[in-house]
């Protein structure tokens, strides 16, 4: 029982996409180096999200937040009874933002999906993350984790309407770069209660990229972005036979996550993107109903910040519901959550001013882990 409802907590926590704060799609959880003895997983899965609204000058936007696919592996080996190992490749950061062109912007039409305020732009952001991961556990429980991620990322911007003013039609693309970082954490647990609480702080990883910028025909430059650092607090005990509690605090600091290419600087003044931090809450409720069934539900918070946000993630926090179930048999779990989560309005800015109004938004995610020990 310890084994099976031990191990929920993390399977739970990290089985449906969603969007978190900034451009996140995953928490970079290190669940895998918990798991018992040997063990691998492929996890894959979808999120739709929902996000529109009308601009400034009454259009509806249309569908500016495009579906997006992920799939990711993790592998642990039990090295000796101290020591184990993992490798863990995920895509934890992406985007794939669109405003739909107003069809006639010379007799527009309130009805008709297109914003003329904001139509055209867009921004595409693919990323791949490999880290690997060693884990050493003391005789009293307590143990420490670290590592090395690598990170492969790459960008396209396009900026359009009336909204940018003069700047309107500028385009950017950033070509694929490596950027290093680290990852350092410690852990304790409580096996007779399958409690465990754990802290782990990710690096800054920045990246060099090639760019190329259609207002400076011919050069290529090199933008230094950096992906942002992070903490995560996550934690679980059983409350009863068969019952875990579990959760998560996770605070990322976005503001440090600028995009400034050349060109654009010089002509503006400012960079493309201008993100608050963000802390994310989750907790949540496991339960084994059977020897080969298990369920939980968990909720995720995150708290609204300044309404005012840049068009290219053009939300403000978050409330989401989780529900998953486990079915074990075996050394094979397969793992499968679904969630629902409300996106808090915003108003997607440029210089200052609110160019949209985007209300009632949401999103939906499935997502599907198997995992086998050996």
């Amino acid at each position: 029982m310890k084994k099976t409802i031990g191990g929920l907590a993390a399977l739970m926590l990290t089985t449906a996409p969603a969007l978190a704060g900034g451009i996140e799609r995953a928490p970079q959880s290190l669940a895998v180096l918990f798991e018992p003895g040997n063990y691998v997983e492929l996890s894959f899965g979808g999120a739709d999200p929902t996000v529109s609204g009308r601009d400034a000058a009454g259009f509806r936007t249309g569908d500016v937040a495009q579906g997006y696919g992920f799939v990711g592996l993790g592998y642990k080996q039990q090295i000796n009874e101290n020591l184990s190992a993992g490798l863990i490749i995920e895509q934890p950061f992406g985007a794939d933002v669109r405003y739909p062109t107003q069809p006639n912007p010379l007799a527009p039409n309130p009805a008709v999906d297109g914003s003329v305020v904001l139509g055209g732009t867009f921004a595409t952001v693919n990323s791949t993350t490999v880290t690997a991961l060693a884990r050493y556990k003391l005789d009293n429980n307590i143990s420490f984790h670290g590592g090395i991620r690598a990170s492969r990322a790459d960008a396209e911007v396009g900026l359009n309407g009336l909204g940018y003013g003069a700047i309107s039609g500028y385009s950017v693309r950033m070509d694929p770069a490596w950027g290093a970082g680290y990852v350092i954490g410690a852990a304790y647990e409580i096996p007779e209660i399958a409690g465990r609480v754990s802290l782990t702080y990710n690096s800054k990883v920045t990246h060099d990229f090639d760019t190329r910028e259609n207002i400076n025909p011919g050069a290529v430059t090199t933008t230094s972005v950096d992906t942002p650092r992070s903490v995560t607090l996550e934690g679980q005990t059983g409350v009863a036979a068969d019952t875990l509690v579990f959760g998560s605090i996770r605070w990322v600091k976005w503001s440090e996550f600028l995009v400034e290419p050349a060109a654009f600087t010089a002509a503006t003044g400012g960079g493309l993107v201008s993100l608050e931090d963000t802390t994310t809450y989750t907790l949540g409720v496991g339960r084994r109903f059977t020897e080969n069934w298990s369920g939980s539900v968990s909720f995720v918070y995150e708290p609204t910040g300044d309404d005012l946000v840049s068009p290219l993630a053009p939300t403000n926090g978050r409330k989401g519901v989780t529900l998953a179930a486990v079915y074990t048999m075996d050394n094979l779990k397969v793992t499968t959550g679904i969630n629902y989560s409300k996106l808090g309005n915003a108003r997607p800015q440029t210089a200052g001013q609110p160019r949209a109004d985007m209300q009632d938004n949401d999103l939906w995610g499935i997502g599907i882990r198997v995992g086998y020990s050996f």
